[in-house]
């Protein structure tokens, strides 16, 4: 007998084998990699990572080793340069991070992909691409937020702002408080053209169209120029293929010690999160020595299983129950019957709590017959 492999998974899995699909058609190398690496590496990387608890431990030989919280520094390390060529990986992979919600140590599955090398505006356009058709993969309902690190990093150039007010003024506009940015930008008498313009870049959101026809009105030097430049040609080439649930918000920020370039997050209805998350990270390249460019992007999988709302997900087709007088080879029969026609079948005496089954049989003379709702 010959099973619908991709039917009989689980939703979980399915998603993986799909992502898997698609990150293969395109070229990106399946990579797979340790459970732990040196402590050493993410220290030096702390502001890269989400979280700055690490589960460590000692080698026999004494090293201090880690679970790995992330999987790009992971691919950075191991990363050889070779001149006019990328190199194109795909992972899934466990990673080990405290808990947003119960505050504890939690074993996350995460999968994504990383484009390392000779970069141009193809393969930053190519793995936007692949991040759209990610979320299109998962749900219908998505949307995909894209920003520009060379935005902000102009507009900064022109406020000459100290450290202090600088990481106070990047975090009013993760939060697009406008009247934050008002009152922080009169407290330190920054001109009114400059405050006008933080305040468009942190509530300005929308089609691309749209907002990059306000940014053109705002651009104040070359560095903005370019970015605006760059990123016209990004959504064009998105909306060329089709993708319209692409938006533009500058209130996406990354470290830029670490991010240069697009930034983008990707978010599914019914999840009150972003399920995916990435960027173009030429800066931790070169931090680690290396002398390429990067971009890439995760798919946090923990939070499709958390918020999962399609209600069309079950545990088993049939739950079948049977009682201590049914003769074992019955049972065996009913079972190897409905396995045949292509259902997943657990059989129990009795329905077990959270076990979901699409239809409920009872075995009544050798024979599984539904129960009535």
């Amino acid at each position: 007998m010959k099973f619908d492999t991709e039917t009989n998974l689980k939703k979980e899995d399915r998603n993986i084998l799909n992502l898997r699909h698609l990150y293969e058609h395109y070229g990106f190398v399946h990579y797979k990699m340790n459970k732990f690496e040196e402590y050493d590496l993410y220290v030096s990387n702390k502001d890269f990572l989400s979280g700055d608890n690490i589960i460590t431990f000692t080698d026999t030989n004494g090293k201090l080793l880690a679970l790995k919280p992330d999987v790009t520094l992971s691919i950075v390390k191991n990363y050889r340069d070779a001149a006019d060529t990328v190199q194109k990986v795909y992972y899934n992979e466990n990673i080990y991070r405290t808990s947003k919600s119960t505050k504890t140590y939690k074993e996350l599955m995460q999968m994504g992909l990383e484009c390392m090398g000779d970069l141009d505006l193809f393969h930053i356009s190519e793995v936007l691409i692949l991040a759209a058709k990610s979320l299109e993969t998962l749900s219908d309902r998505y949307i995909l937020d894209l920003s520009h690190m060379g935005i902000i990093r102009g507009f900064l150039q022109e406020l000459h702002l100290r450290p202090k007010h600088e990481e106070k003024f990047l975090t009013l506009l993760r939060e697009k408080n406008a009247h934050g940015i008002r009152t922080l930008f009169d407290s330190l008498k920054i001109d009114e053209t400059l405050r006008e313009t933080a305040i468009t870049l942190a509530t300005t959101y929308g089609c691309m169209d749209t907002v990059l026809k306000t940014l053109e009105t705002i651009s104040l030097n070359d560095t903005m120029d370019q970015a605006i430049e760059e990123l016209s040609e990004i959504c064009q080439i998105l909306e060329e293929q089709g993708f319209d649930n692409v938006h533009l918000d500058f209130s996406i920020e990354g470290d830029m010690n670490y991010y240069n370039g697009v930034l983008f997050r990707g978010y599914i209805e019914g999840i009150p999160t972003g399920v995916l998350s990435g960027g173009q990270y030429d800066e931790l390249m070169d931090k680690m020595g290396k002398s390429a460019g990067a971009i890439g992007f995760a798919i946090y999988l923990d939070l499709l299983e958390d918020y999962d709302t399609s209600g069309s997900d079950y545990d088993v087709d049939v739950l079948l129950l049977y009682d201590k007088t049914d003769a074992p080879g019955d049972i065996v029969r009913a079972v190897q019957g409905l396995v045949s026609q292509g259902y997943t079948v657990q059989t129990q005496r009795k329905v077990p709590a959270k076990l979901r089954f699409r239809r409920l049989m009872q075995l009544e003379d050798g024979q599984a017959k539904e129960v009535a709702e």
